[in-house]
């Protein structure tokens, strides 16, 4: 480009001021060919682009929210919240009592609550009391109300889909064209398709019917879970409910007709299903956790002695055996000389009549 020189026009003569426009104009039209130019190339690329369909990933970010992917259910439903709620419970609670509430009232779920509450209290303290590192866990368990099918349809999601692994089958299969596999979330048609066919087909779905509640523990405590079934479902002599002496709260007259209607059916411990023998096992093993690692090293130590002293008692046989042989043939290779050497020792140390 020219360098550009500031002059005043009026003070060039006439011949050099006519030079002067001429080379400004012919200047000037060239740049507007050349921005015209641009434009139009500019138009033609966005029109190309238009013409062209978008990428699936493009139109899904252009579609749904960043935070905010597809999914089978709208997000903003109650049982979609319901069924988030849910699959988030069923994995960070190892262990979780199901019942069944019969028209229970507010006031006796009231009163249920809150002796529960104060028997997993007296759990911690007893822990802190003997110096227990454990953490206390009993504001973390939790008692509530649930949606049965949605309850149902979270175990599945949690139990059946493994992200990348399951294949859908049956009637899962026309959901999972319809899948996009990078949205692989619990609300997501991907996960949907994956557990399907799997309705009705588990464990726990037998029990799922009716008015249904659940008992979440944040850990696998054998003593928290005897506290709540000392209250929840009593049962002597193992799980005994408190004298009306230690505890009269328990015996007033809401909290015990809202326990006559609540029915322990089964338990969910570390992803496997439990029954009421099986669950009262758990619950009345001795010391907790820290007694049960206890009695399992007393037993790999009993275990492994028991090894050392059959293996050791092989060698100690032929040892011994090997000794035996060796002291017999040495008492044969010197048996004349040994007794001649008796005899004589027998003749002089005999008294002399």
């Amino acid at each position: 480009m020219p360098p550009r020189l500031r002059l005043s026009v009026c003070l060039l003569p006439p011949a050099l001021r006519h030079e002067v426009l001429a080379y400004s104009r012919r200047h000037a039209g060239t740049a507007a060919t050349a921005a015209t130019t641009s434009s139009i190339d500019q138009v033609s690329q966005s029109k190309f682009a238009s013409s062209q369909p978008p990428s699936p990933a493009a139109a899904a970010a252009a579609t749904y929210p960043s935070l905010q992917p597809p999914s089978h259910r709208r997000p903003e439903f109650r049982k979609s919240q319901l069924h988030r709620q849910y699959t988030s419970l069923l994995r960070t609670s190892p262990l979780v009592l199901i019942f069944q509430h019969n028209n229970l009232q507010a006031v006796e779920w009231a009163g249920i609550r809150r002796e529960l509450s104060r028997a997993l209290q007296k759990v911690d303290e007893a822990h802190a009391a003997a110096g227990r590192p454990e953490p206390p866990i009993a504001p973390l368990v939790q008692l509530k109300i649930i949606q049965t099918n949605i309850f149902e349809a979270a175990l599945r999601v949690v139990d059946f889909f493994r992200p990348g692994e399951t294949v859908p089958s049956g009637r899962g299969k026309i959901a999972a064209a319809k899948a996009d596999p990078r949205f692989t979330h619990d609300l997501s048609s991907t996960a949907y398709a994956a557990v399907l066919d799997k309705k009705g087909k588990h464990d726990l779905s037998g029990i799922l019917v009716g008015p249904i509640a659940v008992l979440s523990f944040p850990q696998v405590s054998p003593e928290h879970l005897k506290a709540a079934l000392t209250i929840l479902s009593p049962k002597p002599p193992q799980f005994p409910a408190p004298t009306r002496r230690a505890n009269p709260s328990l015996y007033d007259s809401p909290v015990q007709m809202g326990l006559n209607k609540l029915i322990l059916l089964a338990a969910r411990v570390e992803g496997k299903v439990f029954d009421q023998d099986q669950m009262r096992r758990v619950g009345g093993i001795e010391g907790g956790m820290a007694g049960l690692r206890s009695q399992l090293l007393s037993l790999l130590q009993g275990a492994g002695a028991s090894i050392t002293t059959t293996l050791d008692a092989a060698s100690k046989s032929l040892y011994l055996t090997l000794e035996s042989r060796r002291s017999v043939l040495e008492g044969e290779q010197k048996g004349p000389e040994s007794d001649a050497t008796r005899d004589s020792e027998t003749k002089t140390d005999a008294p002399k009549e």
